[in-house]
């Protein structure tokens, strides 16, 4: 039997000239947040399984990818899948930083700025732009209770997206409890809230009356939809609420720098957002290119005490696509190529390697048929090499 040569379905295999512009992505958004006086972090792919479907996930949670006890702990007999699971792949990055968090705390500063970069996996329909497996990066700050926090990621974020190449974007803003007193306003009960922000996070797939449907699928009235619908359509301005004053505080300062404007329509997916909200959009994408908001209530999981924190993440392999079909140029290294033919030559061919291998150069050894020279000389300028060398003829 031949086995498949694709990849699983919503993975990817990334080829050499792709993973160079994945490593300058990574290091441009690395090089910034380091300048910003975010420090890395790294946590496990796979978490624990209660932790993961009890976190507030939002749609996220029909999308865990579970793992299976092993061994004798796995019993299959008259088994329900909560008695053969115990791990899961994690689904974000902010479920585990808030975990490593609690559990690392005598060890971190206060406030906690932290960026963390890795694989997350959702069993979500691929499409372009979306992926069962994907990268995250992820900056987020935990123990700071003012808005300097949110203001500090709106300022940080959108330095990355502008030193890639982006110049056609906005920073949309909104709060969830802003949100919260919409739907309270609107006659519907306070316990449907998650739910209903599930369905109005899909308004960008599904349109307006996709939502609509929805939302009566959940019991809702006309009365009610309608009303829900109407505020959503609110002006800043003419919200008196405390959450909306920190708003027009954040969008006052930020907006001296980058774009950015109040989105009543704006919700965020995740359950577990307890205030500001915001998504980084731009005209070259159908979707955002990066998205966060504050999660106050997240280490309440672990921990008594309630502990600030905010996040915000780039739309990594969006931001990948983006730039694939911008066709970059990526400053590289010098490279040369060492072509030895006899084997008289191969310590000649090392000894050269030796020497001229710098920071500023990159080398690599052939050995090459007589008779096929000119096709591999040609082949490696094709494949980029600059500078090409035969050995035995100096």
């Amino acid at each position: 039997m031949k086995f498949r040569k694709q990849p699983a379905k919503g993975t990817q295999d990334v080829l050499p000239k792709d993973m160079a512009l994945r490593n300058y992505i990574l290091d441009v958004i690395k090089k910034t947040y380091a300048e910003k006086g975010f420090t890395q972090i790294q946590t496990p792919s796979v978490e624990d399984i209660n932790l993961l479907t009890n976190s507030d996930g939002g749609e996220n949670l029909r999308m865990l990818f579970k793992i299976l006890k092993r061994g004798d702990k796995l019993n299959l007999e008259n088994a329900t899948e909560k008695d053969i699971t115990d791990l899961g792949l994690r689904f974000d990055l902010t479920l585990p930083l808030s975990r490593f968090y609690a559990n690392n705390r005598n060890e971190l500063p206060t406030p906690f700025k932290a960026v963390q970069i890795g694989d997350v996996w959702r069993a979500e329909r691929p499409q372009k732009g979306r992926y069962r497996q994907f990268m995250q990066c992820d900056v987020d700050i935990i123990g700071e209770k003012s808005i300097i926090a949110e203001i500090e990621l709106l300022m940080t974020v959108p330095e990355v997206i502008h030193r890639l190449g982006f110049k056609n974007f906005v920073l949309k803003i909104n709060d969830r409890r802003l949100l919260k007193d919409m739907v309270i306003s609107s006659d519907i009960s306070e316990d449907k809230f998650s739910s209903i922000c599930i369905s109005l996070d899909k308004v960008d797939k599904i349109g307006i009356e996709g939502v609509k449907k929805e939302l009566a699928a959940k019991e809702l009235s006309d009365t009610q939809i309608k009303s829900l619908i109407k505020r959503m359509d609110t002006k800043l301005e003419d919200i008196d609420f405390e959450a909306a004053k920190e708003i027009n505080e954040i969008i006052k300062v930020v907006s001296k720098y980058y774009p950015i404007e109040f989105d009543p329509t704006l919700v965020r997916g995740m359950g577990y957002y307890t205030g500001s909200i915001f998504e980084v959009q731009s005209n070259e994408f159908k979707g955002s290119l990066g998205g966060g908001g504050r999660y106050d209530d997240l280490l309440n999981k672990f921990q008594s005490d309630t502990i600030p924190a905010v996040g915000f993440s780039i739309g990594f392999e969006r931001i990948v696509d983006l730039l694939k079909t911008k066709n970059i140029e990526i400053d590289t290294k010098e490279k040369i190529a060492l072509v030895y033919i006899n084997d008289e030559y191969l310590e000649k061919t090392v000894e050269l390697s030796k020497e001229m291998s710098d920071d500023n150069k990159i080398v690599s050894m052939f050995k090459v048929n007589k008779n096929k020279v000119g096709k591999k000389i040609k082949k490696m300028e094709e494949e980029g090499f600059t500078n090409i060398i035969v050995v035995d003829k100096i």
